[in-house]
């Protein structure tokens, strides 16, 4: 196997790893709930658990920006800018998490106003809410530790923390629940341990392996300047609006179908699990763009950062053969084991075309945004997505008239492959990939 397969695979492989267990905290706290014979604690932490993803998913912007300028200076062997770029991620997740917490009442009545559950379940919701929102400074604080480890070009460590917090979770919500007597406050104080236990292994697992490392270039003199905290706000603000035009496809995606009635959304939903399950390992391989390739950029080498994007393309080549072949393939079976609900199953398959075409087209845009953020070019990134999202609506609206929800779907895939196609374009037009080349 090559160096530069080598490399990606280290990243990509325990990325996969991490980003498969990542559903599983939400998993635990529904399966909990479910075995206590009300079907309104289920409603609860649905609600509760969709209002804190949206909150995380808006500061992603901390894993991904830190990751990428984090990259940069780890192959520039500038370890001084390698420790600032944490310490600065940190104190900035601090100050929003403390921003969080100071306006919880205002965000958690805004959420429950949207989302209008029932009386009874937004009681519940509110619950989990008031106690998984102090966990809000070691989640933000967790993102920029996670994108350090990736900048470092080190994914095991995410991995094992993932996968720690699953086991905390699991331990502790059972044991609160079964045998403490509690029900919704239980399951959110496992929520809450587990997300405190993997910021303290974070922690830890800096001390260990790197602190010895980076002592000597330990100076909080120059971690919070004028041109530091702009560079830093100018990256994170150009993720920070493309991820709200991710968010907006995607709720839109949602409640299409939902106003097409009950047994559209639910097709919509079992279908669009096809193109979750492909996004956990292409993000994987975007994380390797995200290290590899911006460990490569910051030390100006360009033969290897040419022979990544390439590798890149043809290992997400390799994931779009298999994951087409095994929806082609697999089919009704496939959809078995999402539910045995025979009639979804059946009002599916007409539109199960879609699935198939999602790989293909989401590729691109999967190693792209990796590539981007590893080279910290993230107006490509918002650029393309603003233009995708465009692009998105003006076919649903065109089109809904005549074919319905295939409209809806169909703008869905050219969202995907607009992405990828506008960020290709923009690749060589970026000043400092110009640059390089030219060297």
């Amino acid at each position: 196997m090559k160096l530069r397969d080598k490399e990606i695979l280290n990243i990509a492989i325990p990325s996969i790893i991490s980003n498969i267990t990542v559903p599983l905290l939400g998993m635990v706290d529904v399966a909990i709930m479910g075995h206590l014979g009300n079907a309104a604690y289920i409603g609860a932490i649905a609600v509760g658990t969709m209002i804190f993803n949206v909150i995380y998913w808006l500061f992603g912007f901390l894993r991904m920006g830190t990751s990428g300028m984090t990259s940069q200076a780890y192959g520039a062997r500038n370890l001084e800018e390698v420790t600032k770029l944490l310490l600065r991620s940190q104190l900035i997740g601090l100050l929003i998490a403390l921003a969080i917490i100071l306006l919880q009442y205002p965000i958690a009545q805004g959420a429950l106003l949207l989302m209008r559950p029932t009386p009874e379940i937004s009681q519940m919701a509110q619950r989990y809410f008031d106690v998984c929102i102090w966990g809000a400074p070691a989640m933000l604080g967790l993102y920029g530790f996670m994108g350090w480890f990736i900048g470092m070009q080190n994914t095991r460590i995410p991995m094992i923390i993932s996968i720690m917090q699953n086991v905390v979770n699991i331990c502790v919500s059972l044991a609160l629940v079964l045998f403490a007597g509690m029900n919704i406050e239980g399951v959110a104080i496992g929520t809450l341990v587990a997300q405190w236990s993997g910021m303290l292994a974070a922690v830890g697992f800096f001390m260990a392996h790197y602190r010895p490392k980076l002592l000597l270039h330990f100076n909080m003199k120059g971690v919070i300047t004028q041109s530091a905290m702009t560079s830093f706000f100018k990256v994170n603000r150009d993720i920070f609006l493309r991820t709200l035009f991710l968010v907006s496809v995607n709720f839109f995606f949602t409640s299409a179908g939902s106003a097409q009635g009950t047994m559209i959304l639910a097709v919509n939903t079992l279908l669009l699990q096809l193109h979750t399950i492909f996004s956990y390992f292409m993000d994987g391989f975007a994380y390797a763009g995200e290290a590899v390739g911006g460990k490569y950029y910051g030390a100006k080498n360009k033969l290897a950062f040419n022979d990544t994007i390439r590798r890149l393309f043809v290992w997400g080549g390799a994931m779009v053969l298999a994951f087409t072949l095994l929806y082609a393939l697999g089919g009704r079976g496939f959809l078995a084991l999402l539910t045995n609900d025979q009639q979804v199953i059946g009002s599916a398959l007409p539109y199960f075309g879609w699935t198939i075409a999602l790989p293909l087209a989401g590729m691109a845009a999967f190693v792209w945004d990796g590539v981007f953020i590893g080279i910290t070019a993230t107006r490509g990134m918002l650029t393309s997505s603003a233009l995708a999202a465009l692009l998105f609506f003006a076919t649903f609206y065109l089109l809904k008239p005549f074919l319905g929800n295939h409209a809806l779907w169909l703008a869905f895939i050219l969202y995907l492959a607009s992405r990828g196609l506008i960020q290709t374009y923009l690749f060589k037009r970026i000043e400092g990939v110009k640059a390089l080349q030219q060297t």
